[in-house]
Parts: structure tokens; sequence; C-alpha cells
């Protein structure tokens, strides 16, 4: 088994041990929200409650009705309609940056950062642009602050899982990865920045860091132009198009690539990541369950490929799922959570860490860069760090 396999492992059977156990001393934990203005992400503000010998200080939220709502579904008293003065007065030990909207993230993880906060739980995207994942990152590091991101999938317990079949050789030879979007009505940029990560994320899991892109965005099939840049829903800034191909060359030597259409007629059954091998594939689908599937034979080869599709769970390869506890915590993010606070406790980066956070941001952004140097390779990391389509 690969070190990296067992040492995944290690680590996650060291936290679920510790999930059902009482905390050895309280935490403070806050909540940072914006009703709105992305509100409170996936559960990111009542996960803190599940989380033993954690106390919920305090909520922010600008929008007074929502403030209102959160203090009652959080079961405290102490609400704030700026985050900057809750941060200051409270000063707790842990965050959730939980608006879905990135266009405040950087400045809600840097004001956390800057009053003492530990660990911080930020809700995906990241960020808007590397150089927003860069101060961020500065910041954390100057402070000794750990930031995770809410790329839950990254701590499910079936990933070892998939390590060891594809060390074991049972899809052949790794030959590349290909990702697809949810394909709905965002289909394109705004489908490639709020859900591709996930996807970025596994590729970075499974194949190593990007070293470069090649890609191109279309607007109903036609290369996209600065009259094709809008302004993005839930504060992601400018994108384009409503069908991007992209391909990135990882560092194992692997090559991925990841499309999205809007409407593209899956029904929102496309939305994975596929280990492509010579004698099968593992098809990795985000936050469902079972979350991924062995298709056995030779994937260019359709006589080869009779064999029914077969589910890979925590257990194992065909084996009926046995923890559905442990599958929960990871969607509801208190795997994450208890890994965060480990994180802080034991002065190492969390599971998914602000790096990958930050890696998903500058994928996306090396699409773009490509597409304004028509399609040729641009290496990561980018030099420019803003977002490119200010510059198309």
């Amino acid at each position: 088994m690969k070190r990296r396999t067992f040492l995944t492992i290690a680590s996650l059977s060291l936290l679920v041990s510790k999930l059902p156990a009482k905390a050895s001393r309280s935490r403070r934990a806050a909540v940072i929200g914006h009703t709105g203005r992305g509100n409170y992400g996936h559960g990111l503000d009542v996960v803190w409650q599940k989380i033993p010998g954690v106390e919920i200080v305090g909520v922010a939220d600008a929008d007074s009705k929502g403030l209102q709502k959160a203090l009652d579904r959080l079961k405290i008293e102490r609400g704030f309609s700026d985050y900057r003065k809750m941060l200051s007065e409270l000063r707790p030990e842990f965050v959730s940056v939980a608006p879905r909207h990135p266009d405040q993230h950087m400045q809600m993880a840097l004001a956390a950062i800057e009053n003492g906060v530990k660990g911080l739980y930020v809700e995906k995207p990241f960020c808007r642009t590397p150089a927003e994942a860069d101060h961020i990152l500065n910041a954390a590091e100057k402070h000794g602050a750990k930031v995770a991101v809410a790329h839950r999938n990254r701590y499910h317990p079936t990933l070892p899982i998939i390590d060891k079949l594809i060390a074991d050789g049972e899809i052949g030879r790794l030959l590349e990865i290909r990702g697809h979007g949810l394909g709905d009505r965002r289909g394109g940029g705004e489908d490639l920045w709020v859900l591709g990560g996930h996807v970025f994320n596994l590729f970075q899991r499974f194949g190593g860091e990007p070293e470069s892109c090649s890609g191109t965005i279309l607007q109903n099939g036609k290369p996209v132009t600065r009259k094709d840049v809008v302004n993005g829903a839930e504060g992601l800034g400018l994108l384009a198009g409503n069908e991007i191909h992209a391909r990135w060359r990882l560092n194992s030597g692997v090559t991925a690539s990841y499309t999205t259409f809007a409407e593209d007629g899956s029904d929102k059954k496309g939305y994975a990541a596929r280990l492509i091998g010579t004698k099968g594939a593992i098809a990795i689908h985000i936050d469902r369950d079972p979350i991924a599937w062995l298709c056995p034979g030779n994937p260019f080869d359709p006589a080869s490929r009779s064999n029914d599709r077969i589910p890979i769970t925590s257990a194992g390869l065909s084996q009926t799922e046995i923890q559905p506890g442990l599958i929960a915590s990871v969607h509801d993010h208190t795997l994450a959570i208890q890994d965060l606070i480990d994180a802080v406790d034991d002065d190492r980066d969390p599971l998914c860490d602000g790096r990958q956070g930050a890696m998903a941001v500058e994928m996306t952004c090396s699409i773009f860069e490509s597409h304004l140097q028509n399609g040729a390779w641009v290496p990561l990391p980018l030099t420019e760090r803003d977002n490119p389509l200010s510059r198309l």
C-alpha cells in the first residue's frame, strides 16, 4: 500500500475515533454569514453544534432578519451586524466563513486571522482570484492560523479504498482523469466556479498538482470575446461562456480534462471525476452515495465492457456501506471540522487546506488565461494573479 494511502486511512481512523468523544477542553467558535449574500453555505453554521465540547459564542450577519433567524437556529444570544466587531470582542478560536458568495471571503478571512482566530473553515469557492488566495495564505502563515476549505469529498473514507484499487492494478495503468460539470442552467462559467472546484480537488488528490493548462471558453458555440464577459451571480466576479473545455498536465504525468455545458441533457448525472485506466475506470460522483463505482473492462473496447458497474464504499469493492454515520459526517462537515480542530492542536495542515482551495481557484483562472492566449498551454502557478477576463 502506498505511504500516502496508509497515512490517509490512519488520519481518517483517528478522526472517526474522536467524533463521539468529549473534547478535552472547551473550544470557542463563531460564525460569519450574510443572509441574501450567500447565507450560510451548506450547514457551515450548525456544524459546530455537532462537535462535542464546542461553544458557539457568536454569529455575525449584516441582514437583521437573517441575524435573528441565525440566533434562533444556533440557540445563542450574541449576534452582530458587523463581523469585525464580533471578532474583536469575542476573540473566538475557530470561525466558519460561511457565505457562498466568494467576493466576501478574503476580507472575512483576513479579519478573522488578524483577530487571533486559529482555525478557519471557509466555504467554496475559496475566493475569486489567485491574488486574493495569496493574501489569505500569507496572513495565515504570518499569524499561525490553519485554513480548511469545504471541499468535503476530500475527507471521504472511500478515497483511500480507491487508492488501493489503483495500486493493486484494478483499472490497469491510470491514463487520464476526466471531469464533468453538473450541466444545468449554470453550465459554463458559473458551473465552473460554483461546482468545478470539487472536481479539481479530486484531480489534485489522484493526479497531483497541475503544471500547465490549455482551455477554451465558448458562448453558443463561438469563442468568448469581451462582449460575452459578465459580472457573475453569487459574487463570483467576471465570468463568461456556456461551454468550457480544459486540460491540465499534472505532476504525476497524467492529464486531467474538464468540460461543462449549459443544459447538457445529462439530468445532472455527469457531475463527477473519472479515473480512466487500461483495464477499467472509476467514477467518483460528487456528494452521492455510494460515491464511487468501478467500471470493469478496457474502456476503449466495447466488447470488454459487458460487466455491470460495481459500487465502491468505505468497506471496499462491492461491499455494503457499514458506516453510514461516518458518511453522514462527511456530508455535514463534522469530519472536516474535527480535522481542523486537530490540525490546530497538532500544528499540522488540515486534510483539505487553504493551498488546495487556492489551487482550485488557480485552475479556474488558468482556463481563462489560456483562452486569452488562444488556447495555448500556460504554466501554473500563473504569473498574472488577477481574473484574466479583466484583460480580455
